[in-house]
């Protein structure tokens, strides 16, 4: 990708991520129509909805030739992510726009012919801005994000980990997944994908792993969180599919092997 069309492409895309945030701000406590999708934890809303439709109607009308991966059914089928392809999240936590009003994310990742190239992650309720252009590094607004540091050990990490891997595990063994919560200094959850990608890049969690992410939950993430060392592959090291679903591990690369070798590769089914 021109670099110049990048900058360009970044400053338009950063637009856009402001303004969806300006309008859900706006409207939160608006009455919300609500549904489900998969199950009844699986919620949309007419702001998912509005707000993907935000981006996709600007992208159509300013770039015309790019391409729309998305989770509320504006963008397009895609079988390759060849030439340039926004893959977007409207609101990344539904459940926590729903119930908590706050803890929820805009997620707009950028790639063209399947190389991340520019990462949006917008905590609406904060105001706070995670960004990245590859090879640029990562910002958390107007603040250049340090790299991770590589004297971590898992002894003293904090590690995102939902309750999934507990009570629907379907990848590794159960036990494994505890032995790994009694390992580390400490797990959270935050119900959104997009801001514990945020909180990895920034060095406030050590790692993120979860079992089940579609693309538009992470495409902005691996952005962000490569830009400060940081690594992305699925729960066994492999390489992500932007395409399909996957098992994630987005991680400080000095706890990043023992994870995977000590834990994953361990208790898989």
């Amino acid at each position: 990708m021109n670099l110049t069309f990048r900058d360009e492409l970044f400053q338009q895309a950063k637009d856009w991520v402001l303004e969806a945030g300006e309008t859900i701000r706006n409207k939160i406590y608006d009455p919300l129509t609500i549904s489900t999708k998969a199950d009844r934890n699986d919620l949309v809303t007419t702001m998912d909805r509005n707000t993907e439709y935000f981006f996709m109607a600007n992208i159509r009308k300013t770039y015309p030739d790019h391409f729309i991966l998305s989770e509320e059914g504006y963008g397009d089928a895609l079988e390759a992510l060849d030439g340039t392809v926004w893959i977007i999240d409207p609101i990344d936590g539904t459940m926590n726009f729903v119930h908590q009003k706050r803890n929820f994310a805009i997620s707009v990742g950028i790639y063209h012919d399947g190389i991340g190239e520019i990462g949006f992650i917008y905590d609406v309720m904060a105001d706070v801005l995670y960004s990245a252009k590859r090879d640029e590094g990562a910002y958390k607004n107007h603040t250049v994000l340090p790299q991770l540091s590589m004297q971590k050990n898992i002894y003293e990490s904090i590690l995102g980990l939902n309750h999934f891997w507990l009570c629907d595990n379907r990848l590794v063994d159960e036990k494994v997944i505890q032995d790994l919560v009694k390992t580390v200094r400490g797990s959270r959850t935050y119900g959104s994908a997009a801001l514990e990608f945020a909180s990895v890049a920034e060095g406030i969690m050590d790692g993120y792993m979860t079992m089940d992410l579609a693309p538009w939950d992470i495409a902005a993430g691996i952005v962000i969180v490569n830009e400060t060392g940081g690594r992305t592959t699925n729960a066994f090291g492999e390489p992500i599919n932007l395409l399909q679903k996957n098992s994630v591990l987005t991680c400080n690369p000095a706890v990043q092997e023992k994870i995977i070798n000590d834990y994953m590769e361990k208790g898989r089914k």
